[in-house]
């Protein structure tokens, strides 16, 4: 019983989905245009319109062979050989040997990729941001004093020069003095 009330539900709702997409149209017959019907006169149209044309039907029988030219590998299949194939395996199985070699190793090493130093790596990650971030902020300060240095030591150097130059200035006119009382300076 319970199913009979569900497929009238299903029918009045799909009925309801029909009438929204086609309005109120009404076929010749005066009923309300079914989606699903409308869509095997569609096909069936477009299945004779197929068949009365030759040459659709020789393009449906080769798809297959169309979807296999179209495929990228075909060009490959055609014209390169297998004996071709053969010498550029050949050729490269030194390199081949040597990637084994390595996958292998990088297998026997697989429990050092599960330990726990590398799992703690984004806790780790997170600590070294922030190092990071003190050691940029220690430079600009670094930088900073630099500049203070540098200005101090300019600034002293003025004044050693300026210094060196007033003395200079004073031992010439004491110079000058002494020669016009006639002091001979001490050497």
């Amino acid at each position: 019983m319970d199913k009979i009330p569900e497929t009238d539900s299903l029918e009045m709702r799909i009925e309801a989905l029909e009438n929204r997409i086609n309005g109120e149209r009404r076929i010749r017959s005066g009923k309300p245009v079914k989606c699903a019907e409308s869509l095997t006169r569609v096909q069936s149209a477009l299945t004779n319109t197929a068949n009365k044309r030759e040459r659709v039907k020789i393009l449906h029988k080769k798809i297959e062979d169309l979807m296999k030219y179209l495929d990228p590998q075909f060009t490959d299949h055609i014209t390169v050989p297998d004996t071709m194939k053969l010498e550029f395996i050949l050729a490269e199985e030194d390199f081949l040997l040597s990637q084994a070699a390595m996958l292998e190793q990088v297998n026997t090493m697989q429990p050092l990729l599960d330990s726990t130093y590398i799992r703690d790596v984004p806790e780790h990650a997170t600590k070294l941001h922030r190092l990071s971030q003190i050691h940029i902020k220690e430079q600009d300060q670094t930088e900073a004093q630099s500049q203070e240095v540098k200005k101090l030591f300019e600034e002293y150097n003025k004044m050693m020069f300026l210094l060196s130059k007033q003395f200079t200035q004073w031992d010439e006119t004491l110079r000058t003095m002494e020669e016009a009382k006639g002091i001979r300076p001490v050497e």
